[in-house]
């Protein structure tokens, strides 16, 4: 399946996988916040649109489009052509420099770079059927305080991520005793004791427990009893690099 991406300006910002990596999880002691899979998963699941310059933002916190101001650090000249303010109430309008279009029935999730929070900034996100839109979307942000906040050249503005339209309509969550599932339960009773008698270990500073430093069942797609989760489990994001027919970047 293919996602395809017209540029609509002479020099739309790069499109890269969305990376694996945050500062605030090389941050945590020993990287220890890399050991939690949901967020390495998370972290990768998309592409990101990459700011073509440095600038700054700055707010005095009024209500309207003029109460905010941009800045080039970088000598940028086209930064009125990528980030402006055509809202009130602090939102700041990125322009994508595409127009996508997807596969029949499927739509796009625009969003901020996941598990990447922003001081004084909050990205907005939004679902583009872009299977017929004849149009690029913008991607807008929230200011939160007044004051200024800066994007630097290469850091990520916006996440895509393609969905397949209709799919969450016929789902029906139901609420259960776990009791009604009683393998289920087994299971689950199995990594409470497991997961108890690891952390008793830990907090004895038992030498083999502590070398493993964390239970890595789901990682490796096992159970507490060690069985096989799922044969099609994934460990990490494998994100096509896209074709750049536009000659544009050499990465590509």
């Amino acid at each position: 399946m293919k996602l395809e991406c017209y540029a609509v300006t002479p020099e739309p910002p790069a499109l890269v996988p969305a990376r694996p990596s945050r500062a605030w999880m090389d941050a945590s002691p020993q990287r220890f916040a890399y050991l939690c899979l949901p967020f390495n998963i998370a972290n990768g699941y998309g592409w990101e649109l990459l700011s073509p310059c440095s600038f700054a933002i700055r707010w005095n916190g009024g209500p309207a489009a003029a109460d905010i101001h941009f800045a080039a650090l970088d000598g940028y000249p086209h930064l009125s052509h990528f980030a402006v303010s055509h809202f009130n109430q602090g939102i700041v309008t990125f322009h994508t420099g595409y127009l996508f279009r997807s596969a029949p029935g499927w739509d796009l999730l625009a969003t901020g770079p996941m598990n990447e929070p922003k001081d004084g900034i909050a990205a907005l996100s939004g679902i583009v059927e872009t299977d017929w839109l004849p149009f690029p979307f913008t991607m807008n942000w929230q200011l939160t305080r007044p004051g200024e906040v800066r994007f630097e050249k290469g850091e990520p503005f916006c996440l895509i991520v393609p969905l397949q339209r209709g799919t969450l309509e016929p789902i029906q969550p139901e609420i259960r005793e776990l009791a009604d599932n009683p393998a289920l339960a087994a299971e689950c009773e199995a990594w409470k004791q497991s997961r108890a008698g690891f952390i008793d270990k830990l907090q004895q500073r038992d030498e083999e427990t502590m070398k493993q430093a964390w239970q890595r069942f789901y990682f490796k797609g096992e159970t507490a009893t060690g069985d096989s989760g799922a044969t099609d489990h994934s460990s990490r994001m494998r994100l096509a690099v896209p074709v750049d027919l536009l000659g544009k970047w050499s990465a590509s």
